[in-house]
């Protein structure tokens, strides 16, 4: 057998050895998944990287090289949440009747937000802001203040502006409209309880989003 021969079979395939973009990305999502069980069950604050790590199996520094820590862990966490239900919704160019835009936002944001995950998120918020507030930061940094900024933006485009009432304070139109859409969630929240079928919940909103048009259209 001639040197040539010996030498190629000792040069590995390129990448040999590396796992494929698949696998990478399915480690991450389990990662995630892991990171996200471990702060609803136990607390954000009583959750460690060495903690996260050793249950999805994987290298701390392999949480730091991703996700840059526990915060950017959070961060991915929320924004895979709205993807789910806003990824092919884009309200900056969404081109239908502002009825139909908002109804169909409504229906997305409800459904998101009262979510069993994101009523445990909201009840770990409450009991844990003031020992963690970087955890609200971030929490409003990927959650209501991106809601609250794609509602300003809509509602000042100006084929939608032209539609709304001259008198509206515009820098509270964001929030009145969450609060339409959701109603009184932080009661249903701290009690544990739902609005009632989902037939009954489509109705209840509804009639808020109702008011909300009576209140800001021409």
């Amino acid at each position: 057998m001639s040197k040539a021969i010996v030498a190629a079979k000792k040069v590995p395939s390129k990448g040999a050895g590396r796992p494929r973009a698949a696998e990478v990305e399915a480690r991450l999502a389990d990662l995630k998944r892991t990171a996200g069980r471990l702060f609803l069950d136990k607390g954000y604050g009583k959750v460690s990287l060495e903690m996260i790590a050793r249950e999805a199996r994987v290298a701390v520094r392999t949480i730091y090289i991703k996700f840059g820590g526990k915060d950017g862990l959070l961060s991915a966490l929320l924004q895979d949440k709205r993807a789910q239900f806003f990824a092919d919704m884009d309200l900056d160019k969404d081109q239908r009747a502002i009825r139909e835009v908002l109804d169909d936002f409504a229906a997305r944001l409800y459904s998101l937000l009262t979510s069993p995950e994101a009523t445990a998120l909201q009840r770990m918020l409450a009991a844990e802001a003031r020992a963690n507030p970087e955890l609200v930061e971030t929490f409003f940094a990927m959650g209501p203040n991106v809601t609250r900024d794609a509602i300003a933006r809509f509602l000042q485009r100006p084929d939608v502006r032209a539609q709304l009432r001259d008198d509206l304070p515009e820098d509270q139109l964001p929030v009145h409209l969450i609060n339409c859409v959701l109603g009184d969630q932080l009661s249903r929240v701290l009690r544990g309880q739902q609005e009632g079928t989902p037939e009954q919940c489509a109705e209840a909103r509804r009639k808020r989003m109702a008011l909300f048009y009576r209140s800001v259209l021409r």
